[in-house]
């Protein structure tokens, strides 16, 4: 917890990452100046990186603009600064991923790609359809942003289920729970996962082999998939297509290896990008936790990642 009488006195610094509409935001929302330079004395820092420089004695709070907070916990260089309590940015974020994901499920269903290319031949010729009214989706992830997607496709009379890699009730938005290994018969297998230690690499040759066809989309990290595993699994048609949102290393260069996957899109990490009343919001939520003495819902665990 943060001594109310210190964040009081406390400045609210903006990383270079926040722009102007969103600091002053912070400003209107807080009742008090927001700076560009810590200063002297205690400051709480709202960014996306932790320069080198700040990480000292007088940092007593870092709020990340951004969901995911994985680039700043798990540096083997710099470990995160003990003792600094670290929040984050979700927003509306669930809604954007959601949208994302079902606009993705449409147009697969519609045979909007085959129209697409059809249109630039000039042919003619009608295409099948899909309900997706009972259809089944596998969700790995389950926290806000898997939740939101999981009732979106839900609204939409797609069956969803949870995959879990510890056993718990039903999740928010989910029909059925299942332990992660179990093969679950899906027309749609989505990853809304963070990357912790455990979570790298996680959908590998085995998962992808187990997928009967089904078009995996990514939403959550890119280190959380082996690319090879995915390429080799997609011509060998186990999975059907991918959606990738995210990749391990970005931006991913002209000549990578991910724009030649076969039937696969990959999207410029974009399915959920943060909105400068998102930070506002979010940032003030958590002052508000933390001036009651409370621990913010959107504090992360710097151990766990998440």
């Amino acid at each position: 917890m943060i001594p109310p009488a210190l964040l009081d006195r406390a400045r609210i610094v903006a990383g270079p990452e926040v722009g102007e509409d969103a600091a002053r935001g912070l400003a209107r929302a807080t009742g008090r100046p927001v700076a560009r330079v810590p200063g002297d004395g205690p400051f709480v820092y709202v960014g996306a990186t932790l320069p080198d420089a700040l990480r000292g004695p007088d940092l007593i709070w870092f709020h990340s603009v951004n969901a995911g907070t994985d680039a700043l916990v798990h540096r083997a260089d710099r470990p995160w600064p003990p003792g600094v309590p670290l929040t984050r940015t979700v927003g509306r974020m669930g809604e954007r991923i959601a949208q994302y994901v079902l606009g993705w499920v449409l147009a697969e269903c519609q045979s909007v790609p085959e129209y697409a290319a059809q249109h630039a031949r000039a042919e003619w010729r009608r295409l099948p359809s899909e309900l997706v009214a009972g259809q089944t989706a596998v969700v790995h992830g389950t926290g806000r942003i898997g939740s939101a997607v999981a009732s979106l496709l839900r609204a939409c009379s797609i069956r969803t289920v949870a995959a879990t890699r510890t056993p718990r009730p039903v999740p928010p938005g989910f029909d059925a729970v299942v332990p992660a290994g179990e093969p679950v018969a899906a027309r749609w297998v989505v990853a809304a996962l963070p990357l912790t230690g455990a979570t790298t690499g996680y959908f590998g040759a085995e998962r992808f082999a187990a997928m009967g066809g089904a078009t995996f989309l990514n939403v959550g990290r890119g280190a959380t998939v082996d690319l090879g595993a995915l390429g080799e699994a997609l011509r060998a048609g186990t999975v059907g297509r991918a959606v990738l949102d995210v990749l391990p290393d970005e931006p991913a260069a002209p000549g990578d290896p991910c724009w030649r996957l076969p039937r696969t899109v990959v999207t410029s990490h974009s399915a959920g990008v943060t909105a400068d009343e998102d930070v506002v919001t979010d940032f003030t939520a958590c002052l508000r936790e933390w001036t009651a003495g409370k621990r913010p819902a959107l504090a992360v665990d710097p151990a766990r990642g998440y």
